[in-house]
């Protein structure tokens, strides 16, 4: 769908849109003498220390004194340092709050299912052969799976773009088209003139593009 005409909250769950963010103390607050998560005062067990090697590797050292790590606390639930650290890596982003933290790209892969599909009654557009978590977290949230296939002859293993609009834009229970590019297991970079035909088009759920393989690619060359 065109971004002029995107709204989010049409897609998202209305109970989700209800929600109340939890909030703890550590949201608003880091430093000084914090009792509220029944963390250790007194520290770890083992100390660990980092220190810069020869080739400017890190090396870790375990000890019993001191250090500024604080591993005994629970670090910054909105990980802003590492955020930071992506951001320098990505330029291409424009700030930290486009960023979002999960633990892995499954739970990434639950949640954006979960938010936005309601059990027993809608679905999400998959293109296989393609990463098979997709059909997994479908599974497990009562998701229908509906399969548009790459197609593979002669081992090119690109979008069937007119199918997969077709389909989706057909079929309103679709809310989430799943794009792996380079494709597990294919390894196929995909065109991003497709890309850009099924972000474009009349569909109005979400695209994801999932890029856990994108620093292998040749995107030059449209190849891992």
């Amino acid at each position: 769908m065109p971004v002029s005409s995107f709204d989010l909250k049409r897609i998202l769950r209305p109970n989700i849109l209800k929600l109340k963010p939890y909030r703890c103390a550590r949201d608003d607050y880091s430093e000084g003498i914090l009792l509220d998560a029944n963390e250790n005062s007194y520290g770890p067990a083992y100390q660990v220390e980092i220190s810069e090697g020869a080739n400017g590797s890190e090396d870790l050292h375990i000890s019993s004194g001191n250090n500024d790590l604080n591993l005994h606390r629970y670090p910054d639930p909105l990980g802003r340092k590492v955020k930071d650290r992506i951001l320098k890596l990505r330029p291409s982003v424009p700030s930290v709050e486009n960023i979002f933290l999960g633990v892995g790209s499954d739970e990434v892969i639950d949640m954006l299912v979960r938010i936005t599909c309601t059990p027993g009654k809608d679905s999400i557009l998959i293109t296989p052969p393609t990463y098979g978590m997709y059909r997994v977290v479908a599974n497990i949230n009562d998701v229908n799976v509906v399969k548009v296939p790459l197609i593979v002859e002669g081992g090119e293993f690109q979008l069937d773009v007119d199918a997969v609009i077709q389909v989706a834009v057909d079929d309103p229970t679709i809310k989430i088209i799943w794009l792996c590019s380079p494709g597990n297991p294919t390894g196929t970079y995909l065109r991003e003139e497709d890309v850009r035909r099924v972000l474009d088009s009349a569909f109005e759920g979400l695209v994801v593009i999932d890029e856990a393989y994108v620093d292998f690619v040749r995107a030059d060359k449209g190849e891992s």
